[in-house]
């Protein structure tokens, strides 16, 4: 019996480039999409949730985003956006399916592809099933204006492989000493590997504007003291018991509570990212109330 691979290869035919087996709508629409890898260099640090809320606020001001899954073995983009995906990446490789099958559509007005194991298979694939899937997947960039990877955590090969291939890089990290050393371990990485170097930092789980810029400051100078990479920082997101409640309730936090305080902050990254320049956003005194009596 002629195995999966074996079609594959038949079906590509003796297309022996990426480019030969592109049409020039494809290839031409390749430079339109915008695509950033949101990473981090620890779990727990709320990538996955920022990553979610930033496509939603993204999507707010006109534009089309799609999200993929990347995060290896933790994948729950589908848990905070609140749908199930049917297919994954990896079903691509049937010829019946197409990426309309792949590409979930949620209720928030962003899409959404699910990596499943697919993106992990895929680094081990042969020449003619890397080729089919990357037509396949060609066509995101016409259904796209930002293409939003939610990475794994950490250093794994898998990571930094859509670190490196993304346009620009946004690192989570926390406060946390470890969180701090963990993403700097990141940028070590990426200062060394990455031929055009765009990274920029959000701390999260902040209690005060301040407190992000003397953590962003940290890594900065060590970056550019060790690393001699210019770091810049797109914003912060404040520590906030709102961000718990809407996990809980499998509802986006833009969605289901815009005014608290760390919605607010992921609505200003999203300008920042637009937009440059940097955020300024202030807990209030309804946030600074939630804050102190954890409501």
């Amino acid at each position: 019996m002629t195995d999966q691979a074996t079609r594959l290869r038949q079906m590509v035919g003796s297309e022996t480039t990426t480019a030969s087996a592109l049409s020039p709508a494809q290839t031409e629409g390749w430079g339109a999409a915008r695509v950033v890898a949101i990473t981090s260099g620890k779990g727990g640090v709320g990538k996955t949730n920022i990553a979610v809320n930033l496509a939603i606020a993204l999507r707010r001001r006109g534009h089309r985003v799609l999200v993929i899954d990347a995060d290896l073995g933790m994948a729950n983009v589908d848990i905070l956006l609140g749908v199930a995906s049917r297919k994954h990446l990896l079903d691509l490789l049937h010829p019946e399916v197409s990426l309309d099958d792949v590409i979930a559509r949620t209720p928030h007005g962003i899409q959404y592809i699910s990596g499943g194991s697919g993106i992990e298979k895929a680094l081990e694939y042969d020449h003619a099933e890397k080729l089919f899937l990357r037509k396949k997947l060609a066509d995101c960039a016409a259904r796209a204006d930002l293409i939003l990877v939610d990475t794994g955590a950490g250093l794994g090969r898998n990571v930094m492989d859509f670190i490196l291939a993304a346009d620009e890089v946004l690192l989570v990290t926390t406060p946390e000493p470890t969180s701090l050393t963990d993403a700097y371990a990141v940028m070590k990485a990426y200062s060394i590997y990455a031929a055009q170097k765009n990274l920029r930092l959000i701390i999260n789980r902040v209690y005060e504007a301040k407190e992000s810029r003397e953590v962003a400051q940290k890594l900065q100078r060590a970056a550019e003291k060790f690393l001699h990479m210019p770091v810049d920082c797109l914003g912060y997101v404040f520590e906030d018991t709102a961000v718990t409640k809407a996990v809980r309730r499998q509802t986006p936090l833009l969605k289901s509570m815009p005014d608290a305080a760390a919605a607010r902050c992921i609505d200003a990254l999203a300008e920042a990212l637009l937009m440059g320049g940097e955020m300024n956003v202030k807990r209030g005194w309804k946030g600074f109330l939630q804050q102190i009596f954890k409501f």
